[in-house]
């Protein structure tokens, strides 16, 4: 090999090294980019009597520097960090909704049962009546406004479903056809890594990661995703698309339905659970719902139902001032059954109504009640979400579990069908005040015992046995007041609230360490690509003067020649 190539070949190369790390600097920004390297080696060397003499360096190819132990780590700290976020994101609202202790529910309620204590302690002033009833009035429009803030919220969860998995969808198919794209690269320029799309791929994988928690399989050089307990979205060049849909169990709430093939090849939705899907903002906003919004909705309505209830219950004991027995001061609502879409035609749906005297016994939890067959007895009653099973009591056609009496009759379900109940769920939603004169008050106890007859309008006792209400066990068993129910209420958004608070600390100190540790391998430093670029530039200059050396001397045969 003669000078002149010799000189070429190290030109070649380093032109090559100069181009790379000008991509390097140009990529510095880019997300998801890994600094890429030029591999080279010897050319090899030619035998002559004088030994093996050289023949220069050839570049191999181009790497990335990238670790995929380091990227996994990443991306994985990535999908749990925006789990929690978007967790946080809606749990602080809830938390801003409860909290305050100055204007809200807490303080309505215990101004209700001040003015209670008013028109006890003077049951003939009009004014403490009415003022009674506007109290009334107040804490039943808190705790509607309340219950509407935590509807809007699910609506608002809806929506964010909807459009998430729209985003799912969208990066499965840039993935898929990435896929596409390295194959072809890779065959258009065999052993080569098409460097720049795969880390494309990379980054929108990780990107998907952050929406919702995926399994990446490599094979071939394309990338297969599974998400929940190993539902394919995306098998080579195939993509199989998720879908939010109404819930069988309940039509007002998105579930998440993935794609396969039915017996005669079309595609099939088929409906997962919330606990299959998890990281991501996804999983996060599935988690919130199930985890909080359910139970802080039902915990409202048990809290309203309470009130309601207790003091409906023992206003009837008392009179008002023309001498007549108390009617319902507050509104109440039914327990809500929803039938699952999968039921019978003729399954019809049971009467749900709240066991009399059973008021502590009602929960804040949603029930499944399931036909199993024949016989009034076949009833199966399932505690959600944590699946336990309740003993209920049959009489007839009427079913009794947890203070709720289910009416099954004219109903013709088939085995399997099934219901959902929730006892407390738009309780709030009804509360309302029924009295809007201040003399039908039912201040006054009887006068004697067993007596039937109204005291009078300077009787006060029943507004004194009402206001005792304030402190009585009336929920959870007897072993909760109205006001606890509350406060527990509160103190669990803000216990969940200050958990994910210092999980998301935790989390967002551990994706910074990640980072770190991603990019002192993969990322790309500007003051080394500056030190590399006046090595190559050096580099380029002597291969350059090599081939101008080989030029003279070959001037200087031809001058011999002469």
């Amino acid at each position: 090999m003669n000078l002149a190539n010799l000189g070429k070949a190290g030109l070649l190369v380093a032109q090559n090294r100069l181009q790379t790390a000008g991509h390097n600097i140009n990529n510095a920004a880019t997300p998801g980019y890994n600094r890429q390297s030029v591999l080279v080696q010897t050319a090899g060397a030619t035998a002559t009597s004088a030994g093996w003499i050289g023949r220069g360096v050839v570049a191999v190819s181009v790497q990335r520097s990238y670790d995929n132990f380091l990227y996994q780590q990443l991306s994985d700290s990535q999908t749990k960090s925006a789990a929690l976020t978007s967790y946080g994101d809606q749990i602080s609202q809830i938390n801003n909704l409860v909290a305050d202790r100055t204007v809200g529910i807490s303080p309505a309620i215990q101004k209700f049962f001040d003015s209670l204590d008013a028109v006890a302690s003077s049951p003939a002033d009009v004014a403490a009546r009415q003022d009674l009833i506007g109290q009334a009035n107040s804490l039943a429009s808190q705790v509607r406004d309340a219950n509407a803030f935590l509807d809007s919220q699910r609506q608002n969860i809806n929506t964010q479903i909807t459009t998430t998995v729209s985003q799912i969808n969208s990066y499965l198919t840039r993935i898929q056809g990435l896929n596409k794209q390295i194959t072809v690269a890779k065959a258009s320029t065999p052993n080569q890594p098409p460097n720049d799309l795969l880390d494309q791929r990379d980054q929108l994988v990780s990107e998907l990661g952050q929406l919702v928690n995926v399994k990446v399989y490599n094979q071939d050089d394309q990338v297969s995703i599974t998400v929940g307990n190993g539902q394919t979205v995306l098998g080579g060049n195939t993509v199989y698309p998720l879908q939010a849909q109404p819930s069988a169990a309940d039509p007002s709430r998105l579930s998440i339905s993935y794609t396969t093939t039915d017996t005669s090849g079309q595609p099939k939705a088929v409906e997962m659970s919330d606990s299959m899907i998890t990281g991501g903002k996804l999983g996060g906003l599935l988690t919130f719902r199930s985890d909080a919004l359910d139970s802080v909705q039902n915990d409202l309505g048990r809290v309203a139902l309470g009130i309601s209830v207790a003091i409906n219950d023992q206003h009837a004991k008392g009179y008002d001032m023309a001498g007549a027995p108390g009617t319902d001061l507050f509104s109440v609502g039914t327990p809500k059954v929803i039938d699952n879409a999968g039921n019978s035609a003729t399954a019809g749906a049971p009467a749900a109504s709240y066991t009399p005297g059973k008021l502590s016994q009602i929960t804040s939890q949603d029930y499944r009640v399931q036909y199993a067959g024949p016989g009034a007895t076949d009833y199966t009653v399932t505690r959600l979400p944590d699946g336990t099973a309740v003993s209920a009591t049959v009489s007839g056609t009427t079913l009794s579990f947890d203070g709720v009496t289910l009416n099954t009759a004219g109903m013709a379900p088939a085995a399997g069908d099934s219901w959902l109940v929730q006892p407390t769920r738009d309780a709030a939603a009804g509360m309302n005040v029924l009295i809007s004169a201040p003399d039908k008050i039912a201040a006054a106890g009887e006068t004697a015992a067993g007596s039937g007859v109204g005291a009078g309008p300077a009787n006060g006792d029943n507004a004194l046995a009402l206001a005792a209400l304030r402190t009585a066990k009336v929920l959870a068993n007897g072993s909760m007041g109205m006001n606890e129910a509350y406060s527990q209420l509160v103190n669990n958004v803000a216990v969940k609230a200050g958990q994910n608070t210092t999980a998301q600390k935790a989390q967002d100190t551990l994706v910074q360490q990640n980072t770190a540790a991603q990019q002192a391998v993969s990322g790309v430093n500007l003051d080394e690509e500056y030190i590399n670029l006046q090595q190559y530039q050096e580099q380029y200059q002597a291969a350059a003067r090599l081939i101008s050396t080989a030029s003279t001397l070959f001037d200087t045969l031809l001058s011999l020649r002469g």
